[in-house]
């Protein structure tokens, strides 16, 4: 049973040990700081690209959506444009706008200036 309390004191002895920071001062620990100080600031950069990336991500998502929504638009307006550049809907729209002109029978010719 003596055995039993000396490993608890000397568990007590090293949880005062770590509370009080002499940890920090053991120069085993002292050797590893610098290897530990490179991995946090490799977790911060790896944690830090991870946040770009995303936020990347949901831009790019965001701008394939209005893409989308853009190509239809466009459709519907090329769509419309065509039927209202058809020649018939313009003589209707001409005719209903009362401006007065009307479609030319002949076809159009050529002039030919003769040369002085």
């Amino acid at each position: 049973m003596a055995e039993k309390t000396t490993g608890n004191q000397k568990q007590k002895k090293d949880v005062r040990k770590f509370l009080g920071g002499a940890i920090l001062i053991d120069n085993r620990i002292r050797r590893l700081l610098p290897f530990v100080l490179f991995l946090v600031i490799l977790g911060l950069i790896l944690i830090a690209n991870r946040n770009a990336a995303e936020k990347k991500i949901r831009t790019i998502e965001a701008l394939q959506d209005s893409i989308k929504e853009l190509r239809s638009e466009s459709i519907s307006v090329s769509a419309r444009l065509m039927d209202v550049s058809r020649p018939s809907e313009v003589v209707n729209k001409v005719k209903n706008a009362g401006i007065g002109l009307e479609e030319p029978v002949n076809p159009p010719r050529k002039i030919i200036l003769p040369k002085d």
